[in-house]
Formats: structure tokens, sequence, C-alpha cells
């Protein structure tokens, strides 16, 4: 087909608004705890809302564009994110908001399978892994910058007695004044139509499904499943999506409590830079994945990562600021050196294999339940101990994994030559 740069550019958007949803829990679990009065259990059932629609559609997603194409599901998707956080706007309390988020979370499930083979069409089998890097790096953006938009708002919004600029003012018309982050909501709302309008009126590639993106059969599944090296790989997802959220989702309230650290500045520039800093991450993975078998880049930023954690939970204040944010750049390998070694260990059925490891992405809500339920009886400190279990799973992909074949490696003069080229 002919490539469309334009269709390129919308991607990275999406990726943008993706992430930008995504990941605003963290920063603004704070203050909905002492909002709604939550105990750390109630609290974490948000994310827990989130990712649990993330691991039920995941695998489903795929049949469903197949059957209804790109163009519709992709209305659908963002169909179901504008209600989700239009109905939140409205009715801006907690039983609502658990509902909100879970179908928000079906919504961009479906949008995750969506937009990779959608960008490889338009932008090019040859040009895909450029692609997806840049993929990786707007997402790294997108929250990089919601944390500084709560911030805004917050700052702007509360106790506001007018003389704001338009939006703010608008804004503060919208939401009741004892919940000013809740026009963010109002912010993803407008995002939303603005997205289906134009997706609506554009005309979106055909894409030829490859082997290793199709759905499968229920029977594949089913075969799979009796596999233990998949269960294994899907649970090493769980438990690196888990420590990611277990990190994004409790750090702000981590360092309020313990250190006294305001969640609407400090605490929101550390989640912040906790995923800018993956996005950098993501990029040294690359040239060490070239430079050494990924197995060994496992285990190094496993351990990394522990050290982080261990600081981040046991410094001072000061510490805890850089450790947490440390964390996200020696995470930041991790899922992809799993997914390329789980699909490297298997022959067959590559595109319903990703789908069981995508709903591994069941982690993300899982482990901060946990957590939270644990930080009720034991403190929060302790219970973010549990991030050390699965980090620990997660070296342990190190040990047993036994792919069919290994990452290529060059030496660093090959390397350099190449970039030259």
């Amino acid at each position: 087909m002919r490539r469309s740069k334009f269709i390129v550019f919308l991607i990275l958007c999406i990726w943008f608004v993706i992430s930008f949803v995504t990941n605003i829990l963290g920063p603004i679990m704070p203050a909905i705890i002492e909002n709604y009065q939550l105990s750390l259990t109630m609290a974490a059932f948000l994310p827990f809302s989130f990712f649990l629609a993330y691991g039920i559609m995941s695998a489903p997603a795929g049949a469903l564009i197949e059957k209804f194409g790109e163009k519709v599901s992709m209305l659908i998707a963002f169909g179901l994110n504008l209600a989700g956080a239009f109905v939140f706007s409205l009715f801006p309390i907690y039983e609502i908001a658990l509902i909100s988020l879970f179908i928000i979370g079906i919504g961009m499930a479906m949008l995750q399978v969506i937009i990779n083979p959608l960008m490889r069409e338009a932008g090019g089998e040859e040009n895909f892994a450029f692609y997806s890097v840049m993929g990786q790096l707007v997402f790294g953006a997108a929250s990089f910058v919601s944390p500084q938009v709560f911030t805004y708002l917050m700052r702007e919004l509360d106790g506001y007695q007018g003389g704001g600029n338009l939006m703010i003012d608008t804004l503060s018309k919208l939401i009741p004044a004892e919940l000013p982050w809740s026009s963010l909501y109002w912010l993803f709302t407008l995002v939303f139509i603005v997205v289906i309008i134009v997706i609506s009126m554009i005309k979106l590639p055909k894409v030829e499904l490859k082997e290793d993106e199709k759905a499968g059969a229920f029977k594949t599944y089913l075969e799979l499943l009796k596999d233990k090296r998949v269960i294994l790989f899907f649970l090493g997802i769980m438990a690196y999506v888990g420590t990611e959220q277990g990190l994004a989702n409790w750090m702000s309230k981590f360092l309020n409590t313990y250190h006294g650290i305001d969640p609407e500045g400090a605490g929101a520039t550390a989640i912040s830079w906790f995923w800018g800093l993956m996005s950098l991450g993501c990029l040294l993975g690359l040239v060490l994945l070239k430079l050494l078998d990924s197995k060994l880049v496992l285990k190094l930023f496993t351990v990394t990562s522990m050290i982080a954690v261990a600081v981040a939970l046991f410094g001072s204040g000061s510490m805890s600021l850089i450790a947490f944010p440390a964390a996200g750049f020696f995470i930041s390998v991790m899922f992809s050196i799993i997914f390329s070694l789980a699909l490297n260990s298997v022959k067959n059925h590559h595109g319903a294999f990703s789908g069981i490891l995508c709903s591994g992405i069941f982690g993300g809500a899982l482990v901060p339940l946990i957590i939270g339920a644990l930080g009720d009886i034991l403190g929060l400190k302790m219970a973010m101990m549990f991030l050390f279990v699965t980090l620990g799973y997660i070296m342990s992909v190190a040990y047993w994994a036994k792919p069919l074949v290994d990452n290529k490696v060059v030496s660093v003069k090959e390397l350099f030559a190449s970039l030259k080229k």
C-alpha cells in the first residue's frame, strides 16, 4: 500500500493519548485517597479496575478487530474511552470511578492491539522498528507530561477564586470545588471527542495481519496453555507490569507518608521522571541488546532495579526522590526482553501467544491491589517490599528461559560501523 506519514503521525498521537490517560492514576492517587477518605485497599481497586479490563480484553480484542476492521474498532475503542471519561466527569464519585476506569481500560486494550499492525502498514515494514521506538519515546513523553499537567491544574484550581485563563475558568465551573483533580477527566473527554472526529474523517489503510499478529482460534489458546513455558512467561509479564504499576501508583503516596513530600509538587515530579527515565532506559536497552545477550541484560537491570527500590524504600527523602525515578530507568528493558524471550521459545502460534502475554498486563491490577491490602495491615513501606517478589521472579526468567533463537550480538566496533552507514 501507499505509505502515509500522516497516519504514522496520528498513531504516535494515539500513543501519546494512551500514555497520558493510562499513567495519570499515580499522581492523583494521594488526592483520591484524601478526598474520598479511602483505605489503601479501596484506593488500589482503582488501578485494579483499569488493568483488569486490559487483562480481559487483550486477547479478545484481536478477534474483534479482525471482524470489524481497524477504523470501526478504533472508533469503538475511543467511544468507550469517551463514555468512561464523560460519565466520571459528570458524577465524580468513587463507585463511578471504578466503572469508568474499567470502561476506559477496555478501550485502551483495544487500541494497543490495533495500532502496532497499523503502524507497520502505514510506515512500512522496513521502518517498523524505528517507528516502534518512536512510539515508546512518545509514550514516555506523555507519561512525563501528565504529572506536570496534574500539578498545574491543582495549583490553578485548588481554592480558585476567579481571574484564571479561559480553560481554568471553564473547568472551575464544571468540577466540584473540592475535587480539582477531576478536571483532568473533562480534558480527557475533550481529547477523545477530537480524536473520534479526526478518525471518522480519514481513511485508514487495510491491514493484512502477519501470522504473529493474528488472534488465533480458541483451541490454539487451549493448546498453548498446556505448555508450562507459556504460563511461566505469562507470569513474567504479570510480574513486570505489576512492578511498574506498583511503583507508579504508590510512589507519591509513599513519599508523602514517610517523608512529607507534597504529592502535587515534588511527588508528581518524581512520577514524571520515573516515566521519563524509563524512555531513556529503553534507548540504552536497545544499544545493550546489540552488544550483550538479552538474558544477561535482564539480570543486570533486575539487580540494579532491586538496589534502586531498596534505596527508595529505606533511604532518606532526598534519596527516595532520586531512587524511585531511577527504578523506572532500570526496569525499562524488562517488558521487551521477556516478551521476545517468550516468542522465541515457541515455534508456532505467535499471534495467540502474544494475546496471552498481553493478558499478563493484569499484573498491573493485581500487584498494586496486593500492596494496598498489605499496606493497610503492615504499613505502605513493608507492603512495597512485595516488589522484591515480582523482581525476583523476573530475575528467574533470565535463568530458566531457553529461547530457540538468541538475540544477535555484535562488537562495539561493528555497532558504530553500522551507525555510520
